[in-house]
């Protein structure tokens, strides 16, 4: 298994013989102009350009709906990717879209003749109720004989979704977990994604489990960066767990 981190929540995973994007968001800095006169601000771009990403097999979407998860370059890219996967409404809204729903698998051949099966699994992007207001979002399971498991988080802010995953999931070997404490006015300062120390507990609930940060910087509405992640981890006794990788290194994982 080897992760390259592009920025934000955007990620290449090379796992079973297969290439799986991770949220493509592959624009430049900028400000998007939302509905209510709000604005998103990206403040830096990917590390690794689309014109450099290379063959890509499975894109898995958390949601569509948010420029810091799907932006235009990564929408223009979709097209390009045999298999997209995300969440029943985006497959409404996007062509060649298959949506999962919560505990629903797909098996996605291997080179070596195996399978790599993918299930969609819960995620709550900020706090009950949410979804009225930000749209539903989901998260991944990656598993397969010989593998790694990997939970790909998604924009969730909910240690009770964690839960079940690990119940359901006992063995998970590494966790993609979107943090940053992201936050906005919509929601009165709520917290839209994991915060640090939300973290260190899913990283309790997930006993075991190597711990990959992403969707911590890159945009204004991001309070908490990687250092904060870091120490929160640190101060539990937990740094052992994490692996920060550097923008655009593809890394090994064990």
């Amino acid at each position: 298994m080897k992760l390259t981190h592009i920025g934000g929540p955007t990620a290449v995973l090379n796992l079973g013989g297969l290439t799986f994007l991770i949220d493509p968001a592959f624009d430049e800095p900028r400000n998007y102009q939302l509905p209510g006169g709000r604005v998103m601000t990206k403040l830096t771009g990917p590390a690794i350009p689309v014109a450099e990403l290379g063959p890509i097999d499975i894109a898995l979407v958390s949601h569509d709906e948010h420029k810091d998860n799907l932006d235009d370059a990564g929408r223009a890219l979709l097209p390009s990717i045999p298999t997209v996967l995300s969440t029943p409404g985006a497959a409404e809204r996007i062509d060649g879209v298959r949506g999962l729903q919560n505990w629903e698998s797909i098996d996605l051949p291997r080179p070596d003749g195996g399978v790599v099966t993918v299930t969609g699994v819960p995620a709550l992007h900020g706090p009950e109720g949410a979804e009225k207001l930000l749209g539903v979002v989901t998260g991944f399971v990656l598993q397969g004989e010989g593998i790694p498991t990997v939970y790909v988080s998604g924009d969730n802010a909910s240690l009770g979704y964690v839960k079940e995953i690990a119940d359901r999931f006992p063995s998970i070997d590494v966790a993609i977990l979107f943090a940053g404490a992201a936050r906005t006015a919509l929601l009165d300062g709520a917290n839209l994604t994991l915060t640090s120390e939300d973290a260190v507990e899913a990283a309790r609930i997930l006993d075991g489990a190597t711990v990959v940060p992403v969707h911590t910087e890159g945009w204004t509405h991001f309070t908490e960066g990687p250092g904060t992640f870091v120490a929160a981890f640190r101060a539990a006794g937990l740094e052992g767990r994490v692996k920060l990788l550097d923008h655009g290194v593809t890394t090994p994982l064990d």
